[in-house]
């Protein structure tokens, strides 16, 4: 029995409260280890959780790194997660491979711990996933891209704006799921940047940030100034990307996709800013984990993935006021019913 449970148990006691075998909604506790606080997608998130734990009665704390990247944090929020007798974490990791061994050391205490958004690698690292399908999310804007190209889609000049030097899978998905929806061989499904492609004109890192963009966009442009197609890895990177292509008067000649769909980012695409962008749902990632959480710790069951899938699917949709042929979409007023953020 966890020191937490031991407490809760001993404090009803002493009250006259009798003590049944399974854990109440009270004894229940859980951590949320997001990559950042600051990140819209990841605010929605932390809002999701905790209006699903105040309603089921469970006990949330929650934890972020000090920016996308910071592995040292998460891994501190483990210990201490495993530490306060937590039921179960719901994390997106910041470094999928690295954390696998605390992810390890967490479910070896007895805590269920579920991804979401990012999976662990491998995947099957982590008891469940909860995330959008990040490979299909990029192959919508690839392909949109390519069909608003057309026939210039073969002298295509492409950029990556990607996440971090770690590679993590959800970086790797929406790059590889861009790249397979453009018409352009990945190479390495599971490797950015061994690809052979004479359009790509190179990737750099964001860190998922405005700022990160808006260098690793200049970076680019000194690579090939006419550079003219980019995948950014989130929105607030594409603004960046944005920013820095408005400085040297090139806007208007850069096809910009991405992925989140966070009010901000469908605001871009109404503005002009961002062609099109791959919509999830963050809220529904967080309020579902919470759910599993609470339900494991009163049943002991686990979450089971999509039919057909190895996680569970929370859904994706681009979203562009310019449709493509052959490319489903929603027009922005859809997407904006739908944001978050």
């Amino acid at each position: 029995m966890k020191k937490s449970v031991l407490a809760a148990t001993l404090g009803a006691l002493a009250l006259g409260v009798a003590f049944c075998g399974s854990a109440s909604a009270a004894d229940v506790s859980a951590c949320l280890i997001t990559k950042t606080d600051t990140n819209p997608f990841f605010v929605k998130m932390k809002e999701g959780a905790e209006a699903k734990a105040k309603e089921l009665g469970v006990d949330l704390k929650s934890y972020a790194g000090k920016v996308d990247g910071d592995h040292d944090s998460q891994v501190a929020a483990i210990e201490s997660c495993i530490a306060d007798g937590a039921k179960g974490i719901l994390i997106a990791a910041s470094d999928t491979k690295a954390i696998v061994d605390q992810v390890k050391k967490a479910q070896d205490a007895g805590l269920l711990v579920i991804a979401l958004d990012t999976p662990l690698d491998p995947a099957t690292a982590a008891d469940a996933t909860f995330a959008t399908d990040n490979l299909l999310a990029g192959k919508l804007i690839g392909a949109w891209a390519a069909a608003t190209l057309g026939d210039k889609a073969k002298d295509a000049k492409i950029g990556f704006l990607d996440l971090t030097p770690s590679q993590p899978t959800v970086d790797v998905l929406r790059d590889q799921g861009f790249m397979i929806g453009f018409g352009i061989d990945p190479k390495d499904p599971n490797k950015i940047g061994d690809e052979d492609d004479a359009r790509i004109v190179g990737h750099d890192v964001t860190n998922g940030n405005e700022e990160g963009g808006r260098t690793a966009m200049e970076n680019l442009l000194q690579k090939d100034p006419d550079i003219n197609v980019i995948h950014t890895i989130n929105e607030p990177a594409a603004v960046g990307a944005y920013e820095a292509l408005k400085a040297v008067g090139k806007e208007k000649d850069v096809l910009i996709v991405s992925v989140d769909g966070g009010c901000p980012g469908v605001k871009s695409v109404a503005e002009g800013v961002i062609g099109a962008t791959s919509q999830q749902y963050p809220l529904l990632m967080a309020s579902l984990g919470i759910e599993a959480i609470k339900k494991f710790a009163d049943t002991g069951e686990k979450p089971k993935p999509t039919e057909g899938k190895d996680f569970f699917d929370t859904g994706v949709a681009l979203v562009t006021d310019k449709p493509a042929a052959g490319v489903e979409s929603i027009d922005v007023k859809t997407g904006t019913d739908k944001c978050w953020g």
